[in-house]
């Protein structure tokens, strides 16, 4: 083998161990970041990135988003075992969750929640549905302004209607908790089987479907959550909210730190969820008006007219009951 050719295969072998070694270093960098699984739609994502990267976190977390279903399913599937350290996630799977694991560490920083959560989560917003229509759409097709759930199952609302899909969507959940609760279960399911028929081919698998198809006139009214209602009309479109005579139902999303082996990663996923709670709760304000801690206050056009809370706790198996409730009306 000449000199050339000895220094050219000699050269190529450093550059791979340089390549092993950097890929090495890399990946055991990865393995110190904080894992963080969130359900949280756009908006939440970039509030709590951006409290984290204020408190000096950038770099020091892997933020990964995942469909409520899909996440919560991770949960239930494999508990301590997740990959994630930090979990922002819709209360009652959390809830669930660590009733069936005991997955979740006590929180280790104090929150003045005006309402009490169990030790190991905080809530970090909340969402709230109501109806909103078109007003022009409704003016197109004679149609009266709808003052509930039930005067959108009247026959001239028959595909002018959009609604979300418990099967899919938490804020379907919304939609189902207030015709249970105001019409029980046989008359609810009445209720709910008209809507389906009036809704057609606009029920939506996303809880922003609803709106959007509002929004381009596609349908006259529809069943979503109410703070993207009011952004609509403050952005000068034509739309209206209209709290429902059935309530106005809600549901929280929280944030929890995993029980992990790693004391030192956990203690920095239980500072980041501090600075999620905290930190963050002026931007996700903007974006889900509804006050969660001491002090905390939204204007007169963000609060409902009619808030309730069902009277059983929200639980995973309750929102399977009432799948299961959806599924019979349909037929």
């Amino acid at each position: 083998m000449s000199k050339t050719i000895k220094i050219a295969v000699l050269s190529l072998v450093a550059l791979s161990l340089a390549f092993v070694l950097a890929g090495r270093n890399s990946g055991k960098a990865d393995e110190e970041k904080v894992v963080i699984y969130t359900n949280g739609d756009e908006e939440a994502t970039a509030a709590m990135e951006t409290s984290l990267k204020a408190a000096g976190y950038e770099g020091k977390y892997v933020l990964q988003s995942l469909g409520t279903s899909e996440l919560g399913g991770k949960l239930l599937a494999e508990g301590t075992e997740i990959e994630a350290d930090l979990v922002t996630m819709s209360s009652y799977f959390i809830e669930s969750a660590q009733k069936q694991h005991s997955m979740f560490k006590g929180l280790s920083f104090g929150t003045k929640a005006l309402e009490q959560s169990p030790a190991y989560y905080t809530p970090i917003l909340a969402n709230t549905g109501s109806i909103f229509v078109n007003t022009e759409v409704l003016k197109q097709h004679g149609l009266p302004m709808p003052s509930s759930i039930k005067d959108l199952t009247k026959p001239e609302y028959k595909g002018l209607v959009s609604i979300p899909n418990i099967l899919d969507s938490s804020t379907g959940w919304l939609l189902v908790q207030a015709i249970i609760s105001r019409y029980g279960d046989a008359e609810g399911k009445n209720v709910l089987h008209d809507l389906i028929t009036n809704s057609g081919p606009h029920m939506e698998s996303s809880g922003s479907g609803p709106i959007n198809k509002v929004q381009a006139g596609e349908v006259a009214a529809g069943f979503g959550l109410r703070y993207q209602a009011v952004m609509a009309k403050e952005s000068g479109l034509p739309i209206k909210f209209v709290d429902p005579a059935e309530g106005n139902f809600s549901y929280t999303e929280s944030v929890a730190v995993v029980n992990k082996d790693s004391e030192a990663k956990t203690s920095l996923a239980m500072k980041m969820a501090e600075t999620i709670s905290k930190d963050a709760r002026e931007e996700l304000l903007k974006h889900y008006p509804v006050a969660l801690y001491e002090g905390e206050k939204v204007t007169e056009k963000n609060k409902p007219a009619y808030p309730k809370k069902f009277k059983q706790p929200l639980t995973v198996e309750l929102l399977k009951q009432h799948q299961q409730f959806f599924k019979s009306a349909q037929r």
